[in-house]
């Protein structure tokens, strides 16, 4: 029964999420939605009562994946090599799920959401992200560069929207350019001479 619990509650995030990205959060009602997945809309109240507990679903959802993602860092040594599994673990993380459509939306939707409170605990898991990939006595040009290796991963989704290139492809250029930043930083810590 869980099992089945658990498939609504993610197709009702998933229809959520299509319809919020298509016509805008404010836009959209619980009855379209609920329309949509072919459901009542008491139904669609055992699994979220508003619009705002659909969201926060995304935010918490992507908030425990990130602090997985950093428990594990943080029980590893600080290496270059656990930087670099770190972002392909990052990356992995990245393509499964639906975590590129939720950046689309938070981005086409940023005014209704800006203030939400889920927000400020994925900001914060972030920086522990960018933590892990960076030392304590990092100048700052190295910290940038360091966080840079996560926004690349991003960022493939908003360049050349017009482009017709494969999610694989994206993805492939992404971490690629992600673990040559790594690769980059970890070069200029090496002492010189």
């Amino acid at each position: 029964m869980r099992e089945h619990r658990q498939d609504t509650r993610s197709r009702i995030q998933d229809v959520a999420l299509d319809l919020f990205t298509e016509q805008g959060y404010e836009a959209t009602s619980l009855r379209e939605i609920a329309e949509r997945l072919g459901v009542t809309k008491a139904a669609l109240y055992y699994h979220f009562k508003s619009k705002d507990e659909i969201v926060t679903s995304f935010m918490e959802d992507r908030a425990a994946t990130l602090e997985r993602l950093v428990a594990w860092g943080q029980a590893e040594p600080r290496t270059d090599e656990m930087r670099r599994e770190f972002v392909r673990r990052y990356a992995a993380e990245l393509t499964e799920g639906r975590h590129y459509r939720v950046m689309r939306f938070l981005e086409r939707n940023q005014t209704a959401l800006r203030d939400h409170p889920k927000s400020e605990r994925v900001r914060e898991v972030m920086y522990s992200v960018f933590e892990l990939l960076s030392e304590a006595d990092d100048p700052l040009p190295l910290r940038i560069k360091s966080s840079l290796a996560l926004f690349a991963m991003h960022a493939t989704w908003f360049i050349a929207p017009e482009q017709d290139y494969s999610d694989e492809e994206r993805e492939g250029a992404a971490l690629q350019v992600a673990l040559e930043l790594v690769d980059a930083v970890a070069a200029d810590r090496q002492p010189t001479g």
